[in-house]
């Protein structure tokens, strides 16, 4: 059963009680993420994601990390282009502990200086790891391109020059402004009691300011440029490609015809471009696509690590399987064969108490209300094939979007050559 309530203060709180399973999953979740952010700003987000667990006006850094081991508790965190969430996964009779945590972090960070610098390098070494991560760098490449300008292009880890610059001041006064119970959702679910959550929530988070939340800055959709990018990085064996095109938001009515339309083309082992481009031809070793919507603006992408001689051809092929979706009928047996791939895979992630408080939160953060499982699975199972054919017609309309990395020497796909 799932259960929403709103504080007295503003603070929004979502249930869902599995009592078949013994674990509690909680987590604190912002509806601001990093296109929130000021230019200038850029990463602090994810950089107060970082501090949040290194200490309070209560405990240490060593102390948060102890009491969670002591109960064999699971924590984590992330920072996304437009929320924040950090959360504990214990069993049920550790529940009381995991909120009093939550809530000691979001009342009592102390932000400290000391800390703040050590933290900095670690984040440093993190930016390093996505230079060093092709795929992710590939992708990050393309978002700067694609939407120029704007908060959804830039790096969710800031910059060395942003994050260098922040100091416990600045840090302080953002998290203020922005951790507000107006802009904080509180979701658990697992072997629980919805009163019992909503008096430790009450008890551990009463404490935040219930005024009006400051206005940050006025949020924009994104303006889309189709263009190609190259960048050249001689050390890297292979070449790595980012195609993509303008996709649905998230409360989009076409989204579930998008998740067919995404499986069939490179969303799962039997996808035409696994089986086209890798399988029978042997060009890759690895090859996908994936949705990604925001509350305004989406892409679906494509991915794929292959050689340099292969390149033209791996391109060639994809835009293949692309016009074959605009101009061709999606057979039953696909359709009928992307449906229940999508289905069971949604089904099968919320045996987890961890997967169903985040699915719990996502629904809140872009939908306002909980959409019932077999009203997902109806949507899904409603798409027609020329749902997904024409679909497909509207994504890619044109030119696709290009990023590549690798030894490139010089060479770059030409505009005529990602033409649909």
């Amino acid at each position: 059963m799932i259960v929403k309530d709103t504080l007295p203060n503003g603070l929004t709180l979502v249930t869902e009680e599995v009592p078949a399973v013994r674990s509690v999953a909680v987590g604190v979740w912002l509806k601001r993420g990093s296109r929130h952010e000021e230019e200038a700003a850029c990463g602090i987000s994810h950089f107060i994601e970082h501090m949040v667990f290194k200490g309070t006006k209560t405990r240490s850094a060593e102390r948060i990390a102890a009491e969670v081991d002591s109960i064999g508790g699971y924590m984590d965190a992330f920072t996304a282009k437009e929320y924040a969430s950090f959360h504990l996964k214990v069993l049920d009779e550790h529940l009381p502990l995991a909120v009093e945590i939550l809530g000691d972090i979001v009342l009592n960070p102390l932000f400290d200086p000391a800390e703040m610098a050590k933290e900095k390098k670690v984040i440093f070494e993190e930016m390093g790891m996505v230079e060093d991560t092709p795929d992710d760098l590939v992708m990050e490449l393309f978002a700067e391109a694609f939407w120029p300008g704007h908060p959804l292009g830039r790096p969710i880890l800031g910059t060395r020059k942003t994050v260098g610059r922040f100091r416990r001041e600045d840090l302080s006064s953002y998290f203020s402004r922005v951790y507000h119970p107006g802009n904080i959702l509180i979701a658990a679910a697992g072997h629980l009691e919805h009163g019992q959550v909503a008096s430790l929530v009450s008890r551990h988070f009463s404490g935040l300011d219930g005024k009006p939340a400051p206005r940050g800055p006025r949020g924009r959709a994104p303006r889309v440029v189709t263009r190609t990018i190259a960048r050249s990085k001689k050390e890297l064996e292979q070449v790595h490609l980012c195609l993509g095109a303008r996709s649905c938001p998230q409360a989009h009515p076409d989204r579930y015809a998008v998740y067919v339309l995404n499986t069939v083309l490179g969303g799962s082992m039997s996808s035409r471009l696994f089986q086209n481009v890798r399988e029978k031809r042997g060009l890759v070793y690895s090859i996908s696509s994936g949705v990604t919507a925001y509350s305004d603006a989406g892409l679906l992408s494509i991915y794929a690590g292959t050689g340099k001689d292969s390149l033209p051809e791996v391109i060639r092929l994809t835009l293949e399987e692309i016009r074959r979706l605009r101009g061709e009928e999606l057979p039953a047996e696909e359709l009928r064969r992307a449906k229940d791939h999508i289905k069971g895979g949604l089904v099968l992630s919320l045996e987890s108490t961890g997967a169903r408080m985040n699915h719990l939160a996502r629904q809140e953060l872009y939908f306002g209300r909980q959409f019932p499982l077999d009203e997902i699975l109806g949507g899904i199972e409603a798409v027609s094939g020329g749902d997904v054919r024409r679909v497909a017609g509207e994504i890619f309309d044109g030119r696709v979007a290009a990023s590549v990395l690798g030894n490139l020497r010089g060479w770059r796909p030409r505009d005529r050559d990602l033409q649909i």
